[in-house]
């Protein structure tokens, strides 16, 4: 089975910019990608079997990311960054 990748660099390829700005300038930002990328590294490792879990813990965490996810997109849209 084939795991989709779910990092915000493949989530959103046209705003690899923005994300980097963002990271370095904004420190709520910076602290969502984070969180985002635990949780995201946390529903890939249950999903390979690495670790154990329930249906509903990995619905949970799952539904995390997509709330950071959209947290972050809608960051992404409103930073201009400096030329």
């Amino acid at each position: 089975m084939t795991l989709e990748k779910h990092d915000l660099h493949h989530e959103f390829p046209n705003l690899t910019d923005e994300i980097h700005y963002l990271k370095m300038n904004d420190n709520h930002f910076a602290i969502l990608f984070k969180d985002y990328h635990e949780v995201d590294q946390e529903v890939n490792r249950i999903e390979q079997g690495v670790e154990n879990t329930s249906d509903q813990y990995l619905e949970g965490r799952k539904k995390q990311r997509l709330k950071l996810k959209d947290a972050l997109f809608v960051m992404l849209k409103k930073v201009q960054v400096p030329a």
